[in-house]
């Protein structure tokens, strides 16, 4: 979870209000911070700006945030360059925070955005943990030896270098990912503007049709769509279908610019099938890996999410340790417990010992499974017996008992 940097205190203080039944540890949101001091412009901050994001950064950790996050393919993290993250990283380090990353490319220039998050570790001083790492585009299927060994390499040479991982090979986000991120500079008045220009918007259509012929497709059939409030019809539909649905010619050109028309009128939450089962078993071999959602709270029954939301540990323990045999159950289980409380610097927990806190689940290894799917998502997994939160039952026999006692967990440079 991100936080608001300007009122991260009073966020914390606003869920210990709460009573939630699980435990929060927060990141400060690079995107959060640059948007508060410089709104949504294309360019490099002044000192003066960098500065005011500077002390943002410094309060965050103050409060007790972990860390620095960075989203560099959303709009304004994309228009941050790499010594404006080395700063603002270097803030972090001086808390004792790591650097949590969703890379600048995950698909044709995924390389470079790993060996940039590595510099921003090495030159800002802080851990790097790289956010649910995976190849997109059917062009980028089988690189990912490449990856992990530039990954292994920094860990050789003593740089500290964590990984995790969502197990699928669908992705989630909005529709304006799609859309090149110079036309979305400036906020929605100025999309507005420029889509409105003919010439504009006829470079932006062939700048995604050429985008689309890179991942070898011929239609947007890869895009579908999770969620759309103005029209709830066409959650679960991809953008080809819809572009069918609105009676409109079967061209990739043409469903180009039905994108463009969704996203003026609303910017959708997305589905993207675009990765490779075999990559995403080859990464989830990677000692270093840990298990992610990468996703929201889900509202139940509302749209069509990716079921990552409901179903990534248990299909882990169910699909990849007991039916693929990919890991094995021990092994997935440090994923899911000490290594990421090692990586985020919890010290008490993530282990049974003596001493530590009681954050733990019970559950069936010959039952437990994933039930949401890609068409009917809002299913709970099944074979989770008992969940223990700070010692306290919280889950008992697949129900909740109504206990919450979950707790804020603050990074080491909080200063009451």
């Amino acid at each position: 979870m991100r936080l608001v940097a300007a009122t991260a205190g009073g966020y914390f203080k606003v869920l210990d209000s709460l009573r939630l039944s699980v435990n929060v540890a927060s990141l400060v949101g690079h995107g959060t911070v640059r948007k508060a001091v410089m709104g949504r412009a294309q360019r490099t901050p002044t000192e003066t700006e960098l500065l005011r994001m500077e002390s943002l950064v410094d309060s965050a950790m103050r409060a007790g945030a972990v860390g620095l996050s960075s989203g560099l393919i959303y709009i304004p993290g994309t228009y941050a360059r790499t010594p404006e993250l080395v700063r603002l990283a270097r803030v972090a380090g001086r808390h004792q925070g790591l650097y949590a990353t969703h890379m600048r490319n995950e698909s044709d220039s995924v390389t470079y955005a790993i060996r940039e998050a590595l510099r921003v570790g090495r030159e800002g001083g802080l851990p790097v943990q790289i956010s649910h790492l995976k190849l997109g585009g059917q062009q980028n299927w089988g690189r990912t030896a490449d990856l992990l060994n530039l990954i292994e390499s920094a860990r050789q040479a003593g740089q500290q270098v964590t990984i995790d991982q969502y197990p699928y090979t669908a992705s989630s986000t909005s529709l304006s990912t799609l859309i090149p991120e110079d036309v979305q500079a400036d906020g929605r008045d100025s999309l507005q503007a420029r889509l409105a220009r003919p010439a504009v918007r006829k470079a932006v259509e062939a700048s995604m049709v050429a985008r689309l012929r890179r991942r070898k497709l011929k239609h947007f059939s890869y895009a579908v769509v999770a969620s759309f409030p103005p029209d709830t019809s066409y959650n679960g539909r991809s953008i080809e279908e819809i572009n069918r649905m609105r009676d409109r010619r079967h061209k990739a050109r043409v469903e180009a610019a039905t994108i463009l028309d969704l996203v003026l009128q609303h910017d959708a939450g997305m589905v993207f099938h675009g990765m490779s089962e075999t990559d995403v078993q080859n990464i989830m071999r990677y000692p270093q890996n840990m298990v992610a959602s990468d996703a929201s709270i889900r509202v139940w029954q509302e749209g069509v999410p990716h079921p990552r939301g409901y179903g990534s540990n248990a299909r882990v323990l169910g699909h990849y340790v007991r039916e693929k045999r990919v890991l094995t159950l021990e092994e997935a289980i440090r994923r899911m417990t000490s290594l990421p409380a090692q990586t985020f610097g919890f010290t008490d927990r993530g282990l049974l010992r003596p001493g530590f806190v009681a954050d733990i689940v019970v559950f069936d290894p010959a039952t437990v499974a994933d039930r949401s799917t890609f068409e009917k998502p809002h299913q709970y997994s099944v074979g989770m017996q008992y969940v223990l939160v700070n010692g306290r039952l919280t889950l008992r026999d697949g129900r909740h008992t109504g206990t919450r006692w979950g707790q804020i967990l603050y990074g080491p440079g909080r200063q009451l």
